[in-house]
């Protein structure tokens, strides 16, 4: 099979050929259709799940062959595999049901090679149904970005009719975007320029906010003029953008932080404290969260804009993203 690895230390990614893996008890063969390139591979290819590497974490394709002991899968099935790389259900959080925060912390394409290949060798727990509604090259975002804003959403505390802001509208943004305007709440978009406003709207956007140029209060102002908002799910990887965001909070709303900015967060802990605010870090979610983002998003339309590239491409691929040019998810294909 054709594999793009990561050899070691600014090798690069490479095209090499590798003898396919066999599965053995409780794991999947999966033919790779599509991998999402994600902002999270750089940490592959900088060497944090050593070398050499494939990197991928937004895999869409087939099951070919299962190991001893997986009656869940079936040679044939369309199946997902995302930043959830499986739990080991002996520590703490995984007896208490929170298999996310696995404390072994297994992730696609760090912990094992990953979707950057024509197979790819998973436990079997780390895999989710993906619905006919959706393409391969579709659904393969929708493992990462997806997850991570959907099931950032549904567990921010909002209910449905009230004020949720997402602030940027890159590739975990415009589908942040879509998905809360699905699930029934007044959505603002926020995002730097006024022409990104009708961009805002024609993904079920109510409401636009420019933040260069939201007059008294900023950002947090301009939400709180709005009513204020029971939820903000923040894409950016701007600290002080983010950090802005926390004033425009109803009382006892929830700041989700999704996006990985470099430097800390300034908080004005006053203005956490008298509205019982939080502010909350998210960890996408396991492979049955993706598989209900992926459903919920064949239900009701929510789609990721996408580029696609053949597998060879990966490097173009990665650069480009790296680079941000494209709009707004890079998708490598068999």
């Amino acid at each position: 099979m054709r594999a793009i690895q990561v050899s070691g230390p600014d090798s690069g990614l490479q095209v090499v050929e590798r003898e396919v893996p066999r599965p053995g008890r409780g794991q999947v063969l999966v033919r790779v259709a599509a991998c999402g390139v994600c902002h999270s591979d750089a940490m592959a290819v900088g060497g944090m799940g050593g070398f050499p590497r494939v990197p991928g974490h937004e895999v869409a394709g087939r099951v070919e062959e299962v190991g001893e002991d997986v009656p869940q899968w079936q040679v044939g099935q369309r199946v997902g595999i995302g930043w959830f790389g499986g739990a080991c259900y002996r520590c703490d959080p995984c007896r208490r049901g929170d298999l996310i925060s696995c404390v072994e912390g297994r992730v696609t394409g760090l912990s094992f090679d990953g979707g950057y290949a024509d197979h790819v060798l998973a436990p079997a727990d780390a895999l989710a149904a993906v619905p006919d509604g959706l393409t391969d090259a579709e659904a393969a975002p929708l493992m990462c970005a997806g997850v991570t804003t959907f099931h950032g959403l549904r567990t921010s505390g909002a209910l449905a009719g009230d004020l949720v802001a997402v602030i940027g509208l890159g590739g975990l943004g415009h589908l942040g975007v879509q998905y809360a305007a699905k699930m029934g709440f007044e959505v603002v978009a926020v995002a730097r320029g006024a022409e990104k406003g009708e961009f805002a709207e024609e993904l079920g956007a109510h409401h636009y906010v420019d933040s260069t140029a939201t007059g008294e209060g900023g950002v947090a102002g301009a939400l709180q003029r709005l009513g204020g908002a029971a939820a903000v799910l923040a894409t950016v990887t701007d600290a002080e953008a983010i950090a802005g965001t926390a004033g425009g909070l109803r009382p006892r709303g929830r700041l989700v932080v999704v996006g990985v900015p470099q430097q800390p967060l300034a908080l004005d802990a006053v203005n956490l404290i008298l509205g019982s605010r939080t502010v909350a870090g998210h960890a996408s979610g396991t492979s049955k969260d993706s598989e209900d983002a992926l459903r919920f998003a064949a239900l009701t339309g929510v789609r990721p804009m996408i580029e696609e590239a053949p597998l060879e491409d990966a490097q173009d691929a990665f650069d480009a993203m790296m680079a941000g040019r494209p709009r707004f998810r890079m998708v490598l294909t068999a």
